[in-house]
């Protein structure tokens, strides 16, 4: 209900019109509320804080990108978030050139599949990277090779398995490489009127630079929706204490493979005296059969150990630790 005014404040305002001093449009026009028009084709499904959201997480997983790709390419990766939309399925589709990369995503436990795009460019670069070349692209289009398409798997794999700690603070998900697909023709995962959310990354190999679109469908993260809001995200964020960092690093550490030698000695020889070697030939060393032998790791003495035999087969028995301040 409106405000009843007093006679005093009518006459006022009476006064306020005869002399000028209010503008009658100008009070109409304050009164109108603006009007939006509403597609009923195109359902605002997803807010503009779903969307800030998604950003927050892709940001992450651009960091971990640039991160753990550099590991197989050999070569300086940035990966940072270009933008966010919200289109239907159909304008993303035809939006895209053949031959593409779309690598579609099983998105377990959530129901049904989102799609990783990576534009051309980046691909021949990354396939030229793990060729040995310099990761350099081609002016020319042309479809893959099933020797390429295996190369482009393994590193589209290695992709999905790092959106699992992005979207952690959000769900527990088990993303899955189901197929690489480079026709749009056979990415239909989904209706072409619904409604789907694009993050896009902006992916930087060296010199080559194109992008990376993350198409999430509606109908798939449908069921957390209502937890794609930064509030959620923040206050589900969990630090790990300095023990588990200890023990994940020590997980990580046990799965290396570090070269191991035992020096038994070292002697000098003619060349003429090595080529003419023969079976049951002794070559004299510079050390004792009592003296203790020099275990190296890598390139870097580390223990002093004796020789033995385990079972059947030679072995050494570490007796001190070497380390740098004896020398």
């Amino acid at each position: 209900m409106g405000e009843v005014l007093s006679q005093s404040e009518i006459d006022s305002l009476l006064s306020a019109l005869s002399n000028g001093e209010v503008d009658v449009q100008e009070m109409q026009s304050n009164d109108e509320k603006a009007v939006k028009n509403y597609d009923f084709k195109r359902p605002a499904k997803f807010s503009k804080e779903h969307l800030r959201t998604l950003e927050l997480i892709f940001e992450h997983y651009g960091r971990l990108l640039s991160t753990n790709l550099p590991v197989y390419l050999r070569k300086n990766i940035q990966v940072n978030v270009a933008s966010s939309e919200t289109v239907t399925f159909s304008e993303f589709s035809n939006a895209l050139s053949n031959p593409v990369i779309l690598g579609i995503v099983n998105f377990q436990p959530l129901v049904g599949n989102i799609i990783v795009d990576l534009t051309a460019n980046i691909g021949y670069a990354i396939l030229d990277r793990m060729l040995g070349g310099q990761g350099e692209t081609i002016d020319k289009l042309r479809d893959f090779s099933e020797i390429e398409m295996g190369i482009l798997d393994r590193i589209l794999s290695v992709c999905t398995q790092l959106l699992r700690e992005p979207w952690k603070n959000v769900i527990e998900v088990h993303p899955l490489l189901e197929r690489i697909e480079t026709n749009t023709q056979f990415a239909q995962i989904i209706a072409p009127n619904e409604m789907i959310a694009i993050v896009t990354l902006n992916v930087k190999i060296g010199e080559v630079e194109g992008f990376m679109n993350i198409c999430l469908p509606y109908m798939t993260i449908e069921s957390i929706i209502d937890n794609l809001n930064t509030k959620f995200w923040f206050t589900t964020m969990t630090n790990a204490d300095d023990g588990d960092h200890k023990v994940e690093l020590e997980n990580l550490l046990r799965k290396v493979d570090v070269p191991i030698k035992a020096v038994l000695g070292k002697s000098q020889i003619a060349v003429s005296d090595f080529l003419g070697l023969q079976v049951g030939d002794i070559i004299r060393l510079e050390t004792r059969m009592d003296d203790e032998l020099d275990i190296y790791v890598g390139d870097f003495k580390k223990f002093s150990a004796v020789p033995g035999t385990d079972h059947d087969r030679y072995a050494v028995r570490v007796t001190s630790i070497y380390r740098e301040e004896e020398e």
